[in-house]
């Protein structure tokens, strides 16, 4: 019989502040990450500080920010009114506390529950905030959300602002770094939604005069089919094109926040779009023919925005204000009738998009009878579990996990095997692909439902209709670290980013990083990702190391993966850079054999020491 434990006075507890956050970090900042991913913890950090800086040059006070990483450790300085001296202390340290129930004040500001700042506090290991204003300063230090200084006020010649330096907490996040092109877009989309600010990052200046309108340009790698129609109202910014890729581009934002998994104000713009250009056309369009290669950018402004998490990602408000108009009809009312006045004003772009719609039209039906085939074969192969071994938690009902979720994709069975064996069966997932895919570039997305690889794997992911059902947060290529290895890594991002360059630019391809050595003596063992790592580990374990060579993920056992793909598992984001064009990087690398090409091979190429 179990014992039961005792139910007393004893039982109940209550948490300070910083121990709460300290214990639950996910109600404050949502998944903490190792910063591999744009929406990981110790950026969540950043944007809580700097929104409030945002805020500041919002209601007009301030027109730079500058912000500086560096050794994990991150620095903040704006240039507003200052936190009030004899309030800094609560601002920082005392939860529901702040300006922003003030809506005089902060009318239509980021933050609005007094939470941010202080999730950022108990979750450094130093914390230190200085307020300068009116020729006064005052600075007060914390470690762990615990004072450990207090200065007193002094004088200063500085100009007024708000300045905070932090270094997440090992403790909490364990390993993590920032990376840079991370921090740079998200810095850019702040200028985009704020024109006038200047932000300087890291020596990198950003500035923006033509918001949307700049943010569309910046985004696209090559021209659009027509000009960008940028449309402006009170309280709502929209940007709107359409090339020649594939696939549906969206950027949604409320209040400057980047809303990255969309809500009620996108949802809607995507609804209208379709509605106004069916009623402007006069004709019945399917609604992925008139989505298909746009690109697209939102911005609304809303009084006390309610957002599903503290992470702010999506908006959950049903009105732009209290007592004012619903989200839906502030919105829909705003893009039908100015998109369909600019249609009927610039009758050449209306062309250019019927024609882009006509197009669409045709290759959707060109392919339909292939499409029903593919999934019937797509549905059998994954009936008889041939290619996936899915995981657990797609069968939650409610997907409250998903931002866990992950998908191995892996050639040959010793690899999948190893993995599968080894893997998360809760949270990852393995596809096994049957050889070298096919060079898809240059053709037409017919060959995704022709090949029965790219078929499987699309329906894998479950992205034909876009990225909004995406089974996988992470889609992770693991493949052998050799010739062979790299080229089947350059065919499957050839692939994605032929048919699905979204999946690339919304942050959710990863390369699998294995160890390149294993060293070890009877007592230690160490896996090594580079020369210089096996070096000092020979160093560490002496005169009798023993040292392997992995060549491939066939050769490292189950009980080897489960160390490589659990906490400590090591993934490199595959990012789009600014100026990369996806048509230049695919003709460059996939395209016909060229003197540029084989000139680039022979400048790097590689040879390993022990193949010598």
């Amino acid at each position: 019989m179990q014992e039961q434990s005792n139910y007393n006075e004893e039982s109940i507890k209550t948490l300070d502040w910083q121990e709460h956050i300290r214990r639950r970090p996910g109600m404050y900042i949502g998944k903490l990450g190792d910063g591999s991913q744009a929406d990981d913890g110790i950026y969540v950090l950043l944007k809580e500080v700097f929104d409030n800086s945002i805020d500041e040059f919002m209601m007009g006070n301030g027109k730079k920010i500058e912000v500086k990483v560096s050794d994990e450790e991150v620095s903040i300085r704006d240039y507003g009114r200052g936190i009030p001296l004899g309030k800094l202390i609560d601002v920082a340290s005392k939860m529901n506390t702040g300006a922003k129930y003030d809506s005089k004040v902060f009318k239509k500001s980021v933050g609005l529950n007094g939470v941010g700042i202080k999730a950022v506090n108990a979750l450094s290991e130093s914390f230190v905030i200085r307020s300068i204003r009116e020729g006064e300063v005052k600075k007060i230090s914390f470690s762990a959300g615990v004072i450990q200084s207090e200065e007193k006020v002094a004088h200063t010649e500085e100009n007024n602002g708000t300045h905070v330096v932090f270094k997440p907490d090992l403790s909490i996040f364990k390993t993590y770094h920032y990376i840079s092109d991370y921090i740079a877009s998200m810095m850019k989309n702040y200028t985009f939604l704020n024109a006038g600010l200047t932000i300087e990052f890291n020596g990198e200046r950003y500035h923006s005069r033509n918001g949307l309108l700049d943010l569309l340009h910046e985004t696209m790698d090559s021209d659009p089919i027509y000009p960008v129609i940028h449309l402006k109202g009170e309280d709502i910014e929209v940007a709107l094109s359409h090339g020649n890729q594939y696939g549906e581009d969206y950027y949604s934002f409320v209040n400057g926040q980047h809303t990255t998994q969309g809500g009620t104000h996108l949802q809607v713009f995507k609804e209208i779009v379709v509605k106004t250009v069916r009623d402007f056309y006069k004709k019945d369009f399917d609604a992925s023919d008139i989505r298909a290669s746009i690109i697209a950018a939102v911005s609304i402004k809303v009084e006390e925005p309610v957002f599903e998490s503290q992470t702010k990602t999506k908006l959950g408000s049903k009105d732009i204000a209290p007592g004012g108009p619903s989200v839906r009809n502030f919105v829909s009312s705003f893009v039908q009738t100015e998109l369909d006045n600019y249609l009927h004003k610039n009758q050449e772009t209306a062309d250019v998009l019927l024609r882009r719609i006509q197009e669409s039209e045709r290759e959707r039906k060109a392919i339909s009878g292939i499409k029903k085939l593919a999934k019937q074969r797509a549905k059998k192969a994954s009936l008889h579990n041939k290619k996936l071994r899915d995981c657990r938690i797609h069968f939650d009902t409610k997907h409250e996990r998903k931002s866990e979720s992950s998908i191995f994709i892996t050639e040959g069975d010793s690899a999948s095997g190893s993995i599968t064996k080894s893997r998360n069966v809760s949270t990852q997932a393995v596809f096994s692909l049957r050889g070298k895919p096919l060079n898809s570039y240059g053709l037409t997305k017919k060959v995704v439902y022709e090949n029965e690889e790219f078929n499987l794997l699309q329906a894998a992911l479950n992205i034909e209709e876009g990225l909004d059902d995406l089974r996988y947060n992470k889609v992770i290529i693991a493949t052998d670290a050799d010739v062979d290895g790299m080229h089947i890594r350059l065919l499957l991002l050839t692939f994605f980013l032929q048919f699905f360059p979204e999946l690339i630019k919304k942050g959710h391809i990863y390369i699998f990083q294995t160890p390149l050595f294993r060293v070890r003596n009877k007592r230690k063992t160490y896996y090594c990702y580079s020369e210089e790592e096996r070096l000092a580990a020979v160093k560490k374990v002496g005169a009798n190391a023993e040292i392997t060579r992995f060549k491939g993920l066939g050769e490292i056992s189950p009980d080897e993966f489960s160390v490589f793909i659990g906490s400590e598992i090591r993934l490199e984001p595959v990012t789009l850079h600014k100026g990369d064009s996806i048509k230049k990087i695919l003709e460059f690398y996939m395209g016909k054999n060229t003197p540029e090409r084989q000139e680039f091979i022979i400048d790097n190429l590689y040879v390993e020491k022990d193949e010598v």
